[in-house]
């Protein structure tokens, strides 16, 4: 059996489509072939990158990617899946030939504000809220 393929993308490839692709390929890494990129590639945010290592996953070495790359390399996917919030969502883009397509809308960890406890606590939210529509997901398709 093939595995199906799953790309995140979100705007410069640098919190949320990293988060989701790290725990898809966690939860189905058997079934799921996952990749993550951005419209305009970004160094991966260091505060994604320590949430997440709190939890056993190591980011510290991801690189962003760009979803055009992606798309001039001829690459498709079975499922293709933004992750941009609402206010970005037009700004996501549709990604062509793909069979299926959803769009999950998460805060922009790039916009957080306060101190720094302040913004890996609202990162810690955003973190487990895409843990848990990528479990509900894995769920639904395997």
């Amino acid at each position: 059996m093939d595995k199906k393929r799953v790309l995140f993308i979100c705007g410069h490839n640098s919190g949320r489509s990293q988060i989701a692709e790290a725990f898809l390929k966690d939860m189905a890494g058997d079934w799921i072939h996952v990749e993550s990129a951005g419209l305009e590639p970004k160094p991966v945010n260091p505060l994604v990158v320590e949430v997440m290592q709190e939890i056993g996953y190591d980011l510290s070495q991801a690189q962003s990617d760009s979803v055009f790359e992606f798309f001039k390399a001829g690459r498709l996917y079975d499922y293709v899946i933004t992750v941009c919030d609402e206010t970005a969502a037009g700004q996501c883009p549709v990604f062509p030939g793909i069979t299926k397509r959803f769009h999950w809308p998460f805060r922009d960890p790039e916009e957080l504000g306060g101190t720094h406890e302040e913004k890996l606590n609202d990162l810690r939210q955003i973190r487990e809220q895409i843990r848990e529509k990528v479990a509900d997901w894995v769920k639904s398709v395997i």
